[in-house]
């Protein structure tokens, strides 16, 4: 039972993460919270599950379609949702404009999808039992996910200044760094790692529209834990929200084990206002 519940709290937990990390690519060049993460986790699942089972495709071409098409609709978000919020006094609208976006893409989901849990195909049927594709697959991704990310932004030019306009878009800008076209290449990393979370945890999820919503709540507590920006708090958050999230479905269970995921997220933000790994924002004066 207890390799059980760390086998699926780790599967689901990577997932949460590789949603926190999308969460923080977006913001990181734009400062917007946009709530289209978890939708395009969501239809990481549902894309995968069209391609491959649906229409035939060969698994990598499914996996590769899926990934350009979230990446496009990233740079959607982008253009429609977050671009006319920079321009106004009233940057705060970010709220509803990204939130009518993804209520948007979640309908249009469910119209052309169906409002039922649709099966998602096995990959390369290896493991079972506890070491089901569908509990390690998740957890691989979201490593190769972030040593990727790790070397993008260490190693290379665009990466650096990815973390120049992160660190401060007014210099960054001033240096001759252009930040609208890095804003826009940011939502599309952010659409291919949330679409990299649907694809690994659709087997643990299935293709399923509602878990839009549902991801982009449990995406954002990692986002909280680990501090906004810092995408190794949010692997930690989410690994850690997900093996918690399955030892309170084992121990109470149903609507209880999400009644505690809400106050362990309350509690630990009364501790630390800042995310457990997150520093205090510092103001220039």
């Amino acid at each position: 039972m207890l390799s059980s519940i760390i086998a699926s709290g780790l599967a689901a937990g990577a997932v949460y993460a590789l949603v926190g990390v999308t969460y923080n690519t977006m913001f990181s060049t734009s400062r917007v919270m946009s709530f289209t993460a978890g939708q395009l986790a969501m239809l990481g699942g549902v894309f995968g599950s069209m391609f491959t089972l649906k229409l035939g495709f060969p698994i990598w071409a499914g996996f590769l379609l899926t990934l350009a098409l979230c990446a496009i609709l990233g740079v959607i978000t982008e253009f429609i949702a977050v671009r006319p919020v920079l321009k106004s006094l009233e940057q705060h609208l970010y709220v509803l404009s990204t939130l009518a976006v993804a209520l948007m893409i979640q309908q249009v989901a469910a119209i052309k999808w169906g409002t039922e849990p649709q099966p998602f195909p096995h990959l390369v049927n290896l493991g079972s039992g506890v070491w089901d594709e569908k509990f390690w697959l998740p957890v691989a991704a979201c490593a190769i996910t972030i040593l990727a990310l790790e070397y993008l932004y260490r190693r290379t030019l665009v990466g650096r200044a990815f973390l120049a306009i992160a660190e401060d878009n007014f210099a960054a800008r001033a240096l001759g760094l252009p930040e609208r076209n890095l804003r826009i290449a940011s939502y599309a990393l952010a659409g291919i790692i949330g679409g990299i979370a649907g694809f690994s945890g659709g087997q643990l999820l299935l293709a399923f529209f509602a878990n839009g919503a549902l991801l982009n709540f449990y995406g954002f507590v990692p986002v909280a834990l680990g501090g906004l920006g810092n995408n190794r708090g949010a692997i930690i958050g989410g690994l850690a929200l997900g093996l918690f999230q399955q030892a309170a479905n084992f121990l109470v269970g149903g609507i209880f084990s999400s009644v505690a995921v809400f106050t362990l997220f309350i509690v630990v933000l009364l501790a630390a206002p800042q995310g457990v790994f997150g520093g205090a924002t510092a103001r220039r004066v």
